[in-house]
């Protein structure tokens, strides 16, 4: 007998856990982005209804104060952790930890200092001639290492919100910034009339050439790429999307799809990963992950040193650790899975890059008084040619 196919498979399962944990959606009520919006669990005996917990996300979800961020979570990204043990990857991205409590050296509340870069209400200026408009506080899911945690989950109405108004006067006024990055919260969670009419606006500003969307809604709420929101996007070209994969176990058949409709119509897809302890700071992870990226049309570009945000120490890698996959993938995949290394600079100040590091490692071979270089994918060692690229 042949194998199940694992897009059916990852549908029976889909299907099953809708029946157990949310017995009253019918198949039509899945699909729909604004009900898994609404549904989404936010305390601890709604998750504990939908998936078996341990005593120490017990803990967690019940210790007052231990939440540094309120807790969403889509049904949909919920069935991908059914089943899954607490210390699967994807449940430590959006279960709450009793280590979110503790502050650790060095780490800040605003780690990027965008309180101290903002022009205007929502809007943040760190680079001479780029800006990030701030659309929304909502997410689809609050990823637990969130660096605006400080904001995220509040609830605004973008109908009668004045500041994003103040926002466009500010941009309308500054013919300096010519890139503009669209984030949150998750803009992707306003609706088509809302979304439009923010694009549209950002378009009728001549000296504006670049807009881009931040958003992790295809990898959480995979139902909110619908073909209408494709064909509104698409009035909006030229435009790029910065997605937020961290796990290959995002990359499911919906997700696939998701990010097909988008690429259907014209948009540009990019991947920016957060480097995280015991979920993808390996590197047969990162190898799966940016190949089955790939695979679905995303170019894997950013992945970031997470940043010095409060409470997230448990979940930060190490620089060396990044440097050391980067250094592990080069030669065993195609560059164009190979992101670069970023590291966000405590404070404002914008990105420094920290790798990929392509070139192999000097060695030193004292018996024949050579230098050479070692490549780590395969060991071999060539001669340092580095005299002759000197001019």
């Amino acid at each position: 007998m042949d194998p199940v196919p694992p897009s059916e498979t990852r549908t029976r399962r889909e299907r099953e856990f809708r029946r157990r944990a949310f017995p009253g959606a019918s198949a039509a009520d899945w699909a729909d982005w604004r009900w898994q919006l609404r549904n989404r669990v936010r305390t601890a005996e709604g998750l504990a209804c939908a998936l078996e917990l341990s005593l120490r996300e017990r803990m967690a979800l019940t210790k007052p104060g231990a939440w540094r961020m309120p807790m969403g979570i889509t049904p949909y990204f919920l069935s991908l952790l059914a089943g899954e043990s607490p210390d699967h990857p994807l449940r430590r991205t959006v279960i709450p930890d009793l280590r979110e409590a503790r502050v650790g050296r060095g780490e800040l509340h605003d780690p990027l200092g965008e309180v101290a870069h903002q022009v205007a209400p929502r809007l943040v200026c760190s680079y001479p001639h780029k800006a990030l408009l701030l659309a929304t506080a909502d997410c689809a899911c609050f990823c637990r290492y969130c660096t605006r945690a400080r904001t995220t989950g509040k609830i605004i109405d973008y109908r009668t919100d004045p500041y994003l108004g103040q926002a466009l006067a500010w941009l309308r006024k500054t013919p300096e910034i010519r890139d503009v990055l669209v984030s949150g919260g998750d803009p992707l969670t306003l609706g088509d009339p809302q979304l439009e009419r923010l694009l549209q606006s950002l378009r009728a500003i001549p000296h504006i050439e670049l807009i881009r969307i931040g958003t992790k809604v295809p990898a959480v709420l995979p139902q909110r790429v619908t073909p209408a929101l494709a064909r509104m996007l698409k009035k909006s070209r030229p435009l790029w999307m910065s997605l937020h994969f961290t796990h290959p176990a995002e990359l499911t058949p919906r997700a696939a799809a998701a990010c097909g409709r988008l690429l259907d119509a014209g948009i540009p897809l990019m991947n920016q990963t957060v480097l995280l302890r015991g979920i993808n700071d390996d590197l047969g992870t990162m190898l799966r992950l940016n190949e089955g990226l790939l695979k679905i049309g995303v170019k894997p570009y950013y992945l970031h040193q997470g940043d010095l945000a409060a409470g997230t120490a448990h979940l930060r890698s190490s620089v060396a650790k990044g440097r050391e996959i980067l250094r592990g993938m080069c030669g065993q995949t195609t560059g164009y899975a190979i992101p670069l290394f970023m590291f966000d600079r405590p404070g404002g100040g914008g990105k420094v890059p920290l790798g990929p590091v392509f070139h192999g490692v000097e060695k030193s071979f004292p018996r024949c008084g050579k230098r050479g270089l070692i490549f780590p994918h395969n060991g071999k060692t060539f001669p340092d040619f580095s005299t002759q690229w000197k001019e």
